[in-house]
């Protein structure tokens, strides 16, 4: 069984047991359980149920395993020859990993 689930403006794909990588979520501690209700598929053993937009009922509970992980650092460097214009940038996203307790349906 799993779950097309929406997290903070992305869609995941949700199996009891599964780790996930979503957008910081801030005042989260570890160990912490976390629902999500925005839904948008649920597959059952091939009884498939689309919602319009999210499905009534179903939820997928999480549990904090990290709330706070920095992703690979990103280089930004732009340049225009000849002219002496460098700019040199960097940020690392920050993302908390989840784990999928259950998925409700």
């Amino acid at each position: 069984m799993y779950a097309i689930v929406e997290i903070q403006g992305q869609q995941f794909k949700a199996e009891q047991g599964k780790k996930l990588f979503v957008h910081h979520i801030k005042d989260v501690e570890a160990g912490k359980t976390v629902e999500f209700d925005k839904v948008l598929l649920v597959d059952a053993d091939g009884a498939v149920k689309v919602g319009a937009p999210t499905v009534e009922g179903a939820k997928v509970v999480c549990e904090v395993v990290n709330p706070l992980v920095k992703g690979d650092k990103v280089i930004v460097f732009k340049m225009k020859r000849r002219k002496d214009y460098r700019v040199r940038n960097g940020h690392r996203e920050q993302f908390t990993e989840v784990e999928i307790k259950s998925v409700i349906a």
